[in-house]
């Protein structure tokens, strides 16, 4: 079986089957591990998610795009003037297809592999160990009763950074906001939310969170999309971003876990 780690998809329908084709995807003996924000923004959700839940050997980290649309359905919300999920939202297995993703994962590790994935990436303030736990409370919730609830407080960007004794919806919120919108932080843990260029003030204090010493990255290599400007650049050996702007016109890039090779096509959509 070959593992092929794929990008943010965004909804880009036509680039995806291009990568299918380009890695020739056999889904009886491959496995697809997707980064996250499958959906949103580009032309064809529906489609992307409707393939993607029909693998057999697939694995996903839920992307801000994909909790949005999550919030959207549970709590009857209409979507906002840049989404692009209307064709999706009328389409009879709504429901079922927003089911399906809120049984995915934020994390997804395979020790054997040597390989973490978020979409955002793993703040430098916490272990492989901690990251995996934290992750899981938010699937919990997501699958569970409090699914609802946490929908209807999970945006904003406060707190700012971790602390042991958060609880509730804030505790809940912060851990959402470093596995899925996370790009700059400080050497506390302090999120910088708003830049999405590849560089910050390096008077501010803050740097890529890939750029701090890391209890889990020396355990695991980390895989982590949501940075499209990065442009699939980190000049770190032990962190891959996985978008390269598909979406925006760029790539659609996959990475075969088991050699490290990438494989890109250009957007189609």
């Amino acid at each position: 079986m070959t593992t092929y780690a794929i990008g943010d998809v965004q909804g880009c329908f036509k680039s995806l089957m291009s990568l299918m084709d380009k890695i020739a995807f056999n889904p009886n003996q491959d496995c697809l591990w997707f980064a996250g924000d499958l959906v949103n923004r580009g032309p064809k959700s529906l489609e992307c998610l409707r393939f993607i839940k029909q693998q057999p050997n697939v694995k996903v980290a839920l992307g801000n795009h994909d909790l949005h649309l999550i919030a959207l359905q549970l709590t009857n919300t209409p979507p906002k003037k840049k989404d692009t999920f209307d064709d999706l939202m009328a389409a009879p297995d709504y429901a079922e297809l927003v089911d399906w993703l809120r049984q995915q994962q934020l994390l997804v590790y395979d020790k054997q592999l040597d390989f973490c994935m978020t979409h955002a990436g793993v703040p430098a303030i916490w272990s492989l160990k901690q990251a995996r736990q934290y992750a899981k409370e938010i699937e919990t919730i997501l699958r569970g009763d409090e699914a609802k609830e946490f929908a209807m407080h999970m945006y904003g960007n406060k707190p700012t950074a971790w602390h042991d004794d958060l609880a509730g919806m804030d505790r809940y919120r912060v851990i959402t906001n470093y596995f899925s919108r996370m790009r700059f932080i400080d050497k506390k843990g302090n999120l910088e939310l708003t830049t999405k260029s590849r560089a910050i003030k390096t008077t501010s204090g803050y740097k890529a969170w890939f750029k701090f010493k890391s209890p889990a990255m020396e355990k695991t290599r980390i895989l982590f999309g949501h940075w499209a400007s990065l442009e699939g650049i980190t000049n770190n050996s032990r962190a891959f971003a996985l978008d390269t702007g598909c979406v925006w016109g760029g790539q659609l890039t996959a990475l075969c876990l088991e050699n490290e090779t990438l494989i890109s096509v250009d957007a189609v959509d």
